[in-house]
């Protein structure tokens, strides 16, 4: 089984994640691949595989799913490549867009993959998305507005129906999904 999150920007998606890695819900990362530049604190291989275009372009025969974005600094590219790392038998934690979310339910079927959607008010969005730049060596709030204001067309009301999203987690309240999110996870590891 993949548990696929996603979410707008600063929805809470990473720190999701690592918080179930720390579960002892026996998950194992699915990490994608991504041509921009890591963010501080991030590690290789844990949120993201850091890679330039030539790799992307050496594994394209392999590309199960590939977004290019066009942001402020010139395009970034996110692919989800099968790596031979996903195993039937195992279990699998994986972030992700709504489009590529889709994507993998194709190439790996509906019923292995388990949808993590998290909702949180614009507000609060705003405020993680602003604090996590105000960490940064270097700031990129224009990437940062690009996002939000991209976000609300990738996850637009009509996509998510589209998609199949039927359950949804309130991320406002951190805390609390985090719990249900585990308490799902278990029901269906059961």
């Amino acid at each position: 089984m993949i548990f696929y999150i996603m979410g707008k920007s600063a929805s809470g998606k990473d720190t999701l994640y690592k918080r179930l890695m720390d579960e002892n819900l026996e998950l194992l990362p699915c990490t994608i691949y991504t041509t921009r530049p890591k963010r501080d604190g991030e590690i290789e291989g844990l949120e993201y595989h850091f890679v330039d275009d030539k790799y992307i372009e050496s594994h394209k025969d392999k590309i199960i799913e590939k977004r290019v974005y066009n942001t402020v600094f010139g395009l970034w590219t996110y692919a989800t490549i099968d790596d031979g790392k996903v195993e039937d038998n195992k279990n699998y934690l994986i972030i992700g867009t709504l489009e590529s979310y889709i994507k993998i339910k194709k190439y790996y079927g509906n019923e292995k993959v388990f949808p993590i959607y998290l909702e949180v008010s614009d507000e609060v969005r705003l405020k993680r998305a602003l604090k996590r730049e105000q960490n940064q060596k270097v700031p990129k709030y224009d990437e940062m507005k690009r996002r939000m204001a991209a976000d609300d067309i990738d996850f637009s009301e009509d996509k998510i129906i589209n998609a199949g999203i039927n359950i949804r987690y309130d991320a406002n309240d951190f805390n609390g999904c985090v719990n249900k999110v585990i308490k799902d996870i278990k029901a269906v590891l059961n």
